[in-house]
């Protein structure tokens, strides 16, 4: 998905959503992680991806909590 259109969802999502986002970006970021240092990854950039996909979720949801 591109960025613009990523950040276009967050912005339509509400706060609980945002949250169980983040929740699932971080256990994927986690089992990332695992798999990068126990076998050979596929491709070692979704890790990046991921980080700023996390970033992402974070800005929109203090940007819906200071509006709130």
């Amino acid at each position: 998905m591109k960025v613009k259109e990523y950040n276009e969802k967050l912005n339509e999502m509400s706060l609980e959503e945002l949250y169980n986002e983040e929740q699932d970006l971080k256990e994927k970021l986690f089992k990332l992680r695992f798999q990068q240092v126990t076998t050979y990854m596929d491709n070692p950039l979704e890790l990046r991806l991921v980080k700023r996909d996390i970033a992402r979720v974070k800005t929109a949801i203090y940007k819906k909590s200071k509006n709130a």
